[in-house]
């Protein structure tokens, strides 16, 4: 058999709990939810379009260049496999020599345009880092203006399975950014 004390402990507990919910509940209803979609916005910021334009260039610059490169050190290694019944071990081992350091400069070249510091990336900061700061800006008073304690980004892959366009704050941004 239950005891008093027993029953009031347990009737405590659930009135504790169903205040803590109540009040949790009440404080997530309060809370103001919205999203933006990033890709476009930047797709709707002439400035961004310029310099996407500008990097793409640049690649396809590093990328002939590489490809130029890479095609060289392979006619090397063609030439050497075709004459290398005709060289002395000396010669062959100094041929090798010299397409391992053409091989070595290549890698190197790679990795100062494309590599994770390499000129592309560091280009890419300085031409769009400044177009997302301010969107981040944007953003932030937009968010403080509108009490708003959430805002998502529903753009590269964010996963958001229903998003009601009333709070689509994207061309907010855009306003705020002076476009549109």
């Amino acid at each position: 058999m239950i005891s008093f004390n027993e029953k009031y402990l347990a009737m405590k507990k659930l009135i504790l709990t169903l205040t803590i919910l109540t009040l949790f509940s009440g404080i997530t209803f309060a809370q103001k939810f919205g999203f933006i979609d990033s890709g476009y916005i930047l797709e709707n910021i002439p400035s961004f379009r310029a310099a996407q334009e500008q990097l793409n260039q640049l690649s396809s610059q590093y990328q002939k260049e590489l490809e130029s490169m890479h095609a060289e050190i392979e006619q090397m290694y063609q030439d050497f496999q075709a004459e290398s019944v005709l060289l002395s071990e000396d010669m062959k081992r100094k041929r090798e020599d010299v397409i391992i350091s053409k091989e070595k400069d290549y890698k190197q070249l790679q990795r100062k345009y494309f590599g994770p510091d390499g000129d592309l990336f560091q280009k890419r900061q300085g031409l769009v880092k400044p177009i997302q700061d301010d969107i981040f800006t944007a953003v932030q008073e937009i968010a403080n203006e509108g009490s708003y304690a959430v805002i998502f980004d529903k753009a590269d892959g964010t996963t958001l399975f229903f998003t009601n366009p009333r709070y689509d704050l994207s061309d907010q941004v855009l306003q705020k950014l002076g476009y549109k």
